[in-house]
């Protein structure tokens, strides 16, 4: 005869499997309850990352003699001077290399950009929708509005997958926009420096500065969509000065909250950019205009991470050498973000995308 402890063994058994057997049908059900995208939504999503992707190339293009000069500001010997601000060092660039170096590595730029524009203004939108399902659900207001600090933190997400999904094409593109033609060896593309970077430096070093890029990408791309985002739903709904007609803003107002954006969202990242560029060419054999440590001889730097990074720069250089470039950035960003957004709002208009999220 069972003793009762073997019964309740028993039934504590008999019960698991029950729970099991009710689990998988509860699955089950639901896998048969759950859909495939249909060929209208993965054509919609296509059409989102490319009016992305468009974006990025368009506005990135517009500005890439400033984008160039800013990195060689970031990134030149304080012991030898060849930039010395915004117009003497476009007019040097012009006179040097001519026009092919005002683009010097604007097709990697690109190359990456497209990419890394396509990824985040579809992250931001899928994570938007996201957060704004989770913030409804939370207050129980099904009627709830994405609050800017919700924006932010959009923004945020978005800029770190797209940062990190595309980082090597940046690192390289930084290398190739700083080499010139006195440098021994030249990068001849990049996938040649791809190659090259991963098989003297190891793959690691494809991800060299990438901390300090994460970190700046928060408040940087946080901030261009959250204050974007915010600026224009505050236009809309108050209507100062009549800028807004009929719920739309003109592209005017869009480029103006665009730069107010981009301005706001740069400023407070910049230091963060200069670290991120400086450890990116630590290593390279051939970056004979990047600073040493002690800003004194022409070869490679070498910092152990993001804060000898920060040491080193601000002991030996100051505390404005965080801030070097930052003209022809400010000058660059502002029209680039601008150009950004109105130009993704135009193709999604153009290819019939709707903004969804508030699904």
């Amino acid at each position: 005869m069972a003793s009762s402890e073997d019964v309740v063994v028993g039934k504590r058994s008999e019960s698991a499997v029950n729970r099991i057997v009710d689990l998988a049908e509860e699955a089950k059900m639901a896998s048969e309850g759950v859909e495939a995208p249909s060929h209208a939504a993965i054509f919609s999503i296509c059409k989102s990352l490319a009016a992305g992707g468009i974006a990025g190339g368009v506005s990135r293009t517009a500005v890439a003699p400033l984008e160039r000069l800013k990195i060689l500001l970031q990134v030149q010997n304080s012991q030898s001077i060849k930039y010395s601000g915004t117009v003497q060092g476009l007019k040097y660039i012009w006179r040097t290399e001519g026009l092919r170096g005002m683009f010097k590595g604007n097709g990697t730029n690109c190359a990456r950009i497209v990419p890394n524009s396509a990824v985040k203004f579809f992250s931001y939108e899928e994570a938007s929708r996201g957060i704004l399902w989770f913030y409804r659900k939370q207050t129980g207001n099904e009627d709830a509005e994405l609050t800017p600090l919700l924006r932010l933190g959009a923004g945020a997400c978005a800029g770190i997958i797209a940062m990190s999904a595309t980082y090597p094409m940046d690192l390289v593109r930084g290398r190739i926009t700083v080499q010139t033609d006195q440098s021994p060896t030249q990068y001849r593309g990049i996938f040649h420096a791809l190659r090259t970077v991963f098989v003297e430096e190891g793959p690691r070093a494809l991800y060299k500065g990438w901390l300090p890029s994460v970190i700046g990408v928060i408040p940087y791309v946080g901030l261009n969509f959250a204050v974007y985002e915010s600026l224009k739903d505050y236009l809309v709904k108050n209507r100062p000065l009549g800028l807004a007609q009929d719920h739309e803003l003109s592209v005017v107002t869009k480029l103006g909250c665009g730069a107010v954006a981009g301005t706001i969202g740069q400023t407070v990242a910049y230091p963060l950019d200069v670290i991120r560029r400086r450890m990116q060419m630590g290593g390279w054999k051939n970056a004979a205009s990047v600073v040493i440590g002690d800003g004194t001889k022409k070869a490679p730097v070498e910092y152990s991470g993001m804060i000898d990074a920060f040491r080193k720069t601000v002991r030996h250089e100051g505390v404005g050498a965080l801030y070097k470039g930052l003209v022809p950035n400010s000058v660059k960003v502002v029209p680039s973000i601008a150009i950004a957004f109105v130009t993704y709002e135009v193709v999604k208009d153009i290819l019939g995308v709707e903004m969804r999220i508030s699904d």
